[in-house]
Formats: structure tokens, C-alpha cells, sequence
């Protein structure tokens, strides 16, 4: 296997090579202006119970580097982004990886806004679970917690009036997700096979997925209405013999519909939210909820600092059979905001199961020391998990991580 792993299809491939060919053009001109910035970053990752399976280790060192380009002309009208990624991973070959975040080139005109090639978009608002969010593929190697995304070839339109902003993606390639290998911690018990995947459409990868997206305002209420149509970005993971006659899962793609809400009204101290899907395959529908509120509290200290208090409940009505594991579950958690030069900020919370009495906590801690250089921190842990939950393979992955980057 290469020391990178590079996953694109065909047509994410062809969308590569127009989009890095309109921005070696802009870059080659000579009255091109444009801003190069980004980050490099050490990694360090260490576990304190021993592994479940052969060849983990107690521990891993990561290296990763995100340049980005951005320039922009014509008043701002038009501009052109690159973002690649590159992460090198000590231990586990299916963590070290290629993507390319964005490449894209964006257009306004009039009321109209026009962005080709390929981009990251973000939908929702809640703090511990986005249901809504599916344009773009997870990148599940590089944390557990889904937020890190892999780029998604698109042509986006949004038109853009007083009441709102409507979003339409035509989204041509399909990325595959990624997962740990088998000398990955935080791994399924068996080895996910990503070179086996299977689809439900004869087209494959290769499908053209479309979405549309409204957002608008009710008075305090921010409104989110979202419809997506084609190809799963949460496989099913079947099992299959392998080769020396033992078992791996194959992720399988199905093709979906999903209809989605997202809500948030800021009262006072109070934030409010609220994410809700709808989603049918083969017939199969099955609704989710995530819901809750975040109470701050201003000005606690005398530097300032903010205390918020959130609490959220997690609901989904295939209860045992979900994937996700978020059935019918609770996060608490605070998040503790120094407004200091240094941007100091503390997330701690917490998930409880109802159905099957596991637990787990996770706390993040970062701050910048200069305009270049910033510490991040991320500690993880899992308690009582029952052997028929989900989680149930992570329960010896508890992890201590940190995070050293320079930004230029």
C-alpha cells in the first residue's frame, strides 16, 4: 500500500484538474495578487489501556499541512480558492492522506451567486450531533467526531433575495468515506474494506446527487428547509469473507432522500436549536432529532470570560437498528470562552445513553501564543458500554491527543 491514500473518482478527478487549471491561470498572471496562508501541525495521540486487536499501538505521531490560496478581483465579484490537505500518520497507512479540501471558482452576479469546482458547505446548529449536514463526505480518519469533511465537487448556485437565500447543488463524483485500517485505533472490531465498496446505483461513484437548500428569518428565528436526493454519504457496513478466508465489512451506498429542518431563536441568554430529518431508502423511512438549548452566562470574571451551559437530546425511531448510535441519548456539556487576546476556549460534555446506560465524555481545550502559533488539546473517554452498543468498539480507545500548529 502507498505511504497516501488518494481516493477520488473519475469525475471528482476531472473537476480537480478544470478547477487547478483556472487557478494556475490566475496565479500565472502577472498582475494576480493573492494570498497565501494556512498551517502546519504536529500531532501527538496517546492511549492509555491496551489495544484490542494485533498490530495497534499505544500510540501514534501525525503530521499535517493545509495550505490555501485565495485571490479574488473584478470588486470582489469573482475569486478563486485552493485548499489542499496532506496528513501523515505514523502508525495507521488509511490515516495517512490526500484530499483536496477546496478548489473552486466563484461568481456573483446580481442577485446570483455561482461557485464551480470543489468546496466544502456546512448546514446546521447544533453543537453535538448535525444531522442536516450531508453534502460533504466525512473524513472519519482524522477524528471520531465527524467534523472534519472531505472536499465534494459541486456547482452551487444561490440566489440571493431580502427574505432569504435559496441554494441549489448539482453534485457530480461521489466521495467515499474514510476509515481507520487495521492498525488503527478507534476501529471497528473487523476491518473495513474501502477497495471492496459496493452501490446501490449502477452508475456508482460516478451518480450525479442533486440538493436545494432555503434559509430565512422569522422575526428571532433562524430557519434552515433542506432536500438532498442520491447517494448516501453513511454506508452500511456488511460483512464478507475475504481472501485468507476471514471476515471484513464492505461499505454499501445506498440511494437516499432526505428532508431536513434546522432552527435556532437566540431569547436573552438563551439559544435554542433544533435539527430534524426525514429520510427514505427503498421505502424505508426513518425520522431523527437533535434538540436542545445553550444558556450563557456573560461577563463571569473579571477578564470577561463567558460560562454557557447546553444540553441537548438525541432522538432516532429505528432506536437499536440506528447506525449512528444517537437513538435516545443526552449531551451536557459547558463551554467556558476567556475572550483573552489568546483566544482561549473550553468545551466539556458529556453523552448518556437511556436505552443502553453507556457513557461518554470529551473535552476540548485550545489557545493561541501568537498570531502564529496555536495549542489545542482533546481528551476522550468511554464508560460502562454495553456490549450491543455501537460504541462498544471504542471502548478501550480511551485517548489523550495534542495539537501543535503554526499558521502563516
Amino acid at each position: 500500500m502507498s505511504v497516501f491514500r488518494i481516493r477520488f473518482s473519475r469525475l471528482c478527478l476531472i473537476f480537480c484538474v478544470v478547477s487547478l487549471t483556472l487557478i494556475q491561470e490566475v496565479i500565472a498572471d502577472e498582475n494576480s495578487k493573492g494570498v497565501w496562508s494556512g498551517y502546519i501541525s504536529g500531532q501527538g495521540r496517546g492511549f492509555w489501556q491496551s489495544p484490542q486487536f494485533d498490530d495497534q499501538r499505544d500510540g501514534d505521531l501525525s503530521l499535517a499541512v493545509e495550505p490555501e490560496y485565495y485571490k479574488d478581483w473584478d470588486n470582489g465579484l469573482r475569486a478563486i480558492t485552493f485548499k489542499p490537505f496532506v496528513r501523515l500518520d505514523s502508525n495507521d497507512p488509511e490515516r495517512s492522506h490526500v484530499d483536496i479540501r477546496e478548489a473552486h471558482y466563484l461568481h456573483v452576479l446580481g442577485d446570483w451567486e455561482w461557485r464551480v469546482g470543489i468546496a466544502k458547505v456546512f448546514w446546521g446548529v447544533t453543537e453535538s450531533q448535525h444531522l442536516v449536514d450531508i453534502i460533504n463526505q466525512t473524513d472519519l480518519v482524522e477524528n471520531l467526531d465527524t467534523e472534519d469533511k472531505l472536499g465534494q465537487p459541486m456547482i452551487e448556485t444561490t440566489w440571493l433575495q431580502d427574505w432569504g437565500v435559496v441554494q441549489f447543488y448539482i453534485l457530480p463524483g461521489f466521495r467515499e468515506r474514510t476509515f481507520p485500517g487495521r492498525k488503527g485505533r478507534l476501529r471497528t472490531s473487523l476491518v473495513i474494506d474501502t477497495d471492496e465498496e459496493e452501490y446501490e446505483s449502477g452508475a456508482e461513484e460516478r451518480h450525479v446527487d442533486w440538493a436545494v437548500r432555503l434559509k430565512t428569518q422569522f422575526g428571532p428565528v433562524d430557519l434552515g428547509l433542506s432536500h438532498f436526493s442520491g447517494t448516501s454519504r453513511t454506508p452500511e457496513l456488511q460483512p464478507v469473507l475475504n481472501s485468507n478466508g476471514g471476515v471484513d465489512l464492505v461499505p454499501y451506498y445506498g440511494l437516499i432522500d432526505q428532508t431536513g429542518i434546522d432552527l435556532q431563536t437566540i431569547v436573552g441568554n438563551w439559544t435554542l436549536k433544533l435539527e430534524s430529518i426525514l429520510q427514505t431508502r427503498k421505502g424505508r423511512d426513518f425520522t431523527a432529532a437533535v434538540g436542545g438549548f445553550e444558556y450563557t452566562f456573560y461577563g463571569i470574571s473579571e477578564s470577561g470570560a463567558d460560562l454557557g451551559v447546553l444540553s441537548e437530546y438525541h432522538f432516532d425511531d429505528r432506536k437499536q437498528d440506528a447506525v449512528t448510535g444517537f437513538q435516545d441519548d443526552i449531551f451536557l456539556g459547558l463551554r467556558y470562552v476567556l475572550n483573552d487576546a489568546q483566544d482561549t476556549e473550553l468545551l466539556a460534555g458529556g453523552f448518556y445513553d437511556f436505552d443502553y446506560s453507556s457513557k461518554s465524555v470529551r473535552v476540548e481545550l485550545q489557545r493561541r501564543f501568537s498570531d502564529s502559533w496555536k495549542l489545542e488539546s482533546e481528551l476522550q473517554m468511554f464508560s460502562d458500554v454495553a456490549s450491543e452498543d455501537p460504541l462498544r468498539t471504542f471502548h478501550r480507545d480511551d485517548y489523550f491527543q495534542i495539537d501543535l500548529a503554526y499558521y502563516f
